[in-house]
């Protein structure tokens, strides 16, 4: 016969089972959905365990109630630019989770052992780190003002270096059971993540919310040893490895260190060459003449970026698509790891217009094809296609791999302005003689575009 123990056991494994499966799953666009399904049913089979155990459930209906309207609302009202901002705050509020948790474990605890207390300082720790830093790349992403500009402190490091070591000393004394040292660590460790995080620029954003996302997962697998709880261990376990495991993958896309991109100064302040230069010889085009060249083309490449989140404008790409495959023209996109402010922005933005998912194409596998395309659509995307990152040393994305939209026969870049990208450097492919600017809203571009192609 099954004791209380033994099912709670049973069903933190199946819980943890359909967690790895999820994973495993959300690795495909075609069957992501499926995987966030199963990941959610594992969430409901831990809660529903952790609920047989509770006495008095009238705060956990309050927090039920408060949190399904405050879901409810953002599912509702954040757009999906505002996707990387929502998620950078999902990151920090699972740490401040983390924090209060562990917190509230040590006030009741009455003897812990001193595993338990190294967890709880850990947990701490992290977990601050985690929120304030979370909070700061929400406002870089979110351009607050006082955000736009990282503030400069002497002697960063060195700060950065004193504020851990102070972090350390204070989880050491309360291994030592002194309790009232877990208070100071959260102040010392929400300092530190502000102060991590304030120089990071925004052409690093999507490398900082994949590390954020690490170190939730890594707070909450320590709270998990806190309250003796293993499918909290496991699951923000998979979440630390995971966001590692996506943080080195978009660092090889950018090709520069985690070291690099936390101690670097990238994408904060950088210039090369005189702007008026670079762009002396920019041709601009009106959507009259984008149809006229798209007519005769056999394959077109749509290379999407955060102008087209901004402009909400992936629907407006599909529909193109859709009349340039009505007149037999293969169309193909170009996703670049870093394109947009958040891991995989670009594929969710266009899986929410429908586009076919063998028509996404990664970079390493549209590049060495691109010479062949007629006409290159560059919508929203600025650094990730900049040609300086494979000619100019001196340039701060020097070596970064970059979608080779230059090599295709004719490009057309849609973009408001000559404005620079989150690296603040400008773009010499703008003024390629195989360039041709089309200045405008890009949603509003490419439906007048598709107008043209109709009546041609």
């Amino acid at each position: 016969m099954f004791t209380v123990d033994a099912i709670e056991k049973l069903a933190y494994l199946v819980a943890s089972v359909l967690f790895i499966l999820g994973l495993k799953l959300m690795a495909h666009p075609r069957t992501a959905v499926r995987g966030n399904l199963f990941g959610a049913l594992g969430m409901a089979l831990a809660m529903a365990v952790i609920l047989l155990r509770i006495d008095s459930y009238a705060l956990v209906v309050i927090g039920l109630v408060i949190g399904a309207a405050v879901g409810a609302v953002l599912a509702v009202k954040i757009q999906m630019t505002a996707m990387p901002q929502l998620v950078a705050l999902f990151n920090g509020f699972g740490g401040l989770a983390s924090v209060f948790v562990a917190g509230g474990a040590l006030l009741q605890s009455k003897d812990p052992a001193v595993d338990e207390l190294l967890a709880t300082g850990l947990s701490g720790l992290i977990g601050a780190v985690t929120f304030s830093g979370s909070l700061v790349a929400f406002g870089k992403l979110q351009e607050l003002a006082i955000f736009k500009r990282p503030f400069k402190l002497p002697a960063q490091q060195a700060i950065n270096g004193l504020l851990a070591l102070i972090s350390l000393a204070l989880i050491v004394w309360i291994v030592q059971h002194h309790y009232w040292s877990y208070v100071p660590l959260v102040v010392v460790a929400l300092a530190l993540g502000v102060s991590l995080t304030n120089p990071i620029g925004g052409a690093d954003m999507p490398v900082v919310i994949a590390l954020l996302n690490s170190y939730s997962g890594l707070a909450a697998a320590a709270t998990g040893f806190v309250i003796d709880n293993n499918v909290l261990i496991i699951s923000g376990s998979l979440v630390g490895a995971s966001g590692i495991i996506l943080t080195n993958l978009m660092c090889k896309a950018m090709n520069r260190s985690l070291f690099n991109v936390l101690f670097g100064v990238m994408g904060a302040e950088s210039a090369a060459g005189d702007v008026d230069e670079i762009y002396a010889t920019v041709r601009s085009t009106t959507p009259e003449d984008v149809a006229m060249i798209l007519e005769g083309a056999h394959r077109v490449v749509f290379v999407p970026g955060y102008g087209m989140a901004v402009a909400q404008a992936q629907h407006a790409v599909r529909n193109l698509a859709k009349v340039l495959e009505e007149r037999g023209i293969e169309v193909q996109y170009a996703i670049h790891p870093v394109a947009g402010r958040m891991p995989g922005h670009m594929n969710v933005l266009l899986a929410e217009a429908d586009v076919p998912y063998e028509q996404l194409v990664e970079m390493d596998d549209i590049n060495p094809t691109l010479d062949t395309a007629d006409v290159a659509i560059v919508v929203g995307a600025n650094d990730v296609v900049n040609p300086v990152a494979r000619t100019d040393p001196d340039s701060p994305i020097y070596g970064m791999p970059i979608i080779d939209v230059d090599k295709a026969r004719t490009v057309i870049v849609i973009k408001r302005s000559l404005s620079p990208g989150f690296a603040k450097i400008p773009n010499p492919l703008f003024a390629a003689d195989n360039t041709l600017m089309l200045f405008s809203d890009a949603q509003k571009a490419l439906i007048e575009i598709s107008s043209a192609l109709k009546e041609a």
